[in-house]
Formats: C-alpha cells, structure tokens, sequence
C-alpha cells in the first residue's frame, strides 16, 4: 500500500515511532527501537519498487543522540555520542536508514530537539502551572535544546528547496537554554508568579506515577544547528520568549487557563 502513496511522490517525511514518554521496561523497550527500525525497513523496500520515487526522504532522529553535556554545545561536526539506551536507538536508527539503498532520492536525517506548539509537549508544562509547580526541575542546570513547530516545518520545507543540502543535521532554536531558564520564562509569559522546584527524588516517584523516565527532563541536551545555519537558514523564532509569546498568545491562553 505504501507503494502506491510513494509513487511519484514529491517527498517523504518519516516521524514513525512509539513515543519514549513511558517507563523503559524490556517490552518498551523492544517496541521503541522496533517501530523505529521497521518502518524504515519497509520504507526501503516500497522505494525498490518505485518507478518514479520521491526526490527526497526526510527521516526523523532525535537530539538526544548527544551525550549529557554541561560543558559545551554539541553539534554535528563536534558532538559526542555515548552508548545508553536512548542513544543506541538513535544510532541504529540513523544507520538502518543511511542503509537503504535509494540512489535517485536525497536523504536528510533530522535530530529533532523538544518541538514546541501550543499542544503536545507543552500540555504537561501548562499542567504544572495550574498546580504552582512551574519551577526548576531537578538543579535546573540540564541544558534544554528545543524548537518552535513554525521552524520545524520551515526547515523541512527550506531543505525541500535547498537541492544541495544532504546528510545529518540537528532540528533545534540555535540558542538552547538551561531548564531553569525555561521554566523562568514559560512563567514570566504565562503570568504565574510562583513555581514551586520539582527536586530529584519527588521527580523519581513523579515519573513513576506517571509511566514515563525522569532521563527525559535531566539529560543535558546541548544542541546546536551549526549545518542548517550554513546553508543560509534563519531562524523566525531563535529565542524561546518570542516562541513562547507566540503559542500562548491565542489558542493555547484560552485553551488551557493559562491566567
């Protein structure tokens, strides 16, 4: 069926996998690299049998495949890659990909940063201001490498006009903050004057309680868009006020009781 949707296509873009936002049990486990590994193994074959395939596949990858970082930004010519869970589903996502034999179809891979709107990740944040509990997570210092949905998809769309443009490149705002500063400013935009911290250990029983890691909200992710950035590419929301002022000045103010 793929085969047919592919067929003289002008692009493919592949977001497919289980979300990471639960509790990394074995079965999870096997099911996050699986549904990541699979679709892209059955992409390659639709491509063998395509006629006319589309002139470019855009993959996603994930920010996270950078080490814990507190020292310096990590980007795609100087990054460092451990070898903990999350970071081994990236790479042997990225390998099966590059894998695919496609000699007529541009490949990008995107390691996406937290994408921002007014719904998805932010709905949790939103949650927490209700309750006063907008403040730091764990020492607050964990690096947050994020990106405005607008860019997102005005990237995405540059390197479908870009020919030239092939290969890795990271997904997020050149300006990564720290989790600290992130939740400063989400209040700040929000109007809520208090934030109560969320310290290690109540996280540890908040996450269980949840389903979910606490990896996800104290893993340093210090990323930064150095290739993108050299084909040209600017930003329209660089810095996480403007990003915020934006998603919370219509839809989601009224949506979730922001004041």
């Amino acid at each position: 069926d793929w085969v047919k949707e592919l067929e003289a296509a002008d692009m493919l873009i592949n977001l497919t996998g289980k979300t990471v936002n639960c509790r990394y049990t074995d079965k999870n486990k096997k099911v996050i690299l699986n549904s990541r590994i699979n679709a892209v193994k059955v992409l390659g074959l639709a491509f063998q049998q395509l006629v006319h395939p589309p002139k470019l596949w855009i993959n996603a990858g994930s920010a996270t495949i950078y080490r814990n970082a507190l020292d310096r930004p990590q980007d795609e010519y100087t990054g460092e890659i451990e070898n903990d869970f999350s970071v081994q589903v990236c790479k042997l996502w990225e390998k099966t990909f590059y894998d695919q034999r496609t000699p007529f179809t541009r490949k990008i891979e995107l390691r996406m940063a937290v994408t921002i709107g007014d719904a998805g990740v932010m709905i949790p944040y939103f949650n927490l201001l209700k309750f006063k509990l907008g403040g730091r997570q764990g020492s607050g210092k964990q690096m947050y490498s994020w990106i405005h949905i607008n860019d997102t998809c005005r990237m995405i769309d540059w390197i479908y006009t870009h020919e030239n443009i092939e290969g890795t490149y990271n997904c997020c705002s050149p300006f990564p903050v720290t989790n600290n500063d992130f939740m400063k400013t989400l209040r700040k935009v929000t109007g809520h004057r208090i934030g109560l911290p969320a310290y290690k250990w109540m996280l540890e029983i908040g996450t269980r309680l949840i389903g979910s890691e606490t990896e996800l909200l104290l893993k340093s992710r210090w990323v930064v868009p150095t290739k993108i950035m050299e084909t040209g590419f600017n930003f329209q929301y660089p810095l996480l006020k403007d990003a915020f002022e934006e998603i919370v000045s219509g839809t989601a103010r009224k949506k979730y009781h922001l004041l």
